[in-house]
């Protein structure tokens, strides 16, 4: 769950910045709490972590998450109803961050499938 979390804040970094500009301080104790927890526990998980690393699917997903950013504030912009407001980017940022995780989960269950793990398997 911690990596969802984490990769969902990733997801929503932009927009928490310009929502809150001490949201940098808590992104990179983020950052450090994760390179912890990874070297900890993903040395089980370490071939999930390269098989889905290696996965051109996951670099597509990284590459549509930066257009669906760019692609919404630019049609948003272009149409006048561009996010200036801390509610507006803390919206923004939970649809991100939602977004994000969808995407990594969908894709963690795709390698799961492809290297036959059990994912309701504990």
């Amino acid at each position: 769950m911690w990596f969802f979390a984490f990769e969902g804040t990733m997801g929503a970094v932009y927009d928490l910045w310009h929502a809150w500009h001490g949201a940098w301080t808590v992104v990179l104790a983020l950052v450090a709490l994760n390179i912890a927890v990874g070297f900890t526990v993903l040395g089980r998980r370490a071939k999930l972590v390269r098989a889905m690393l290696k996965n051109s699917r996951t670099r597509k997903i990284a590459i549509g998450l930066i257009a669906l950013r760019v692609g919404v504030h630019l049609l948003l912009g272009a149409i006048g109803l561009q996010i200036t407001s801390s509610a507006g980017h803390l919206v923004m940022a939970a649809s991100m961050a939602v977004v994000t995780v969808a995407l990594l989960w969908f894709d963690q269950r795709i390698a799961f499938r492809a290297l036959g793990i059990d994912a309701t398997a504990r």
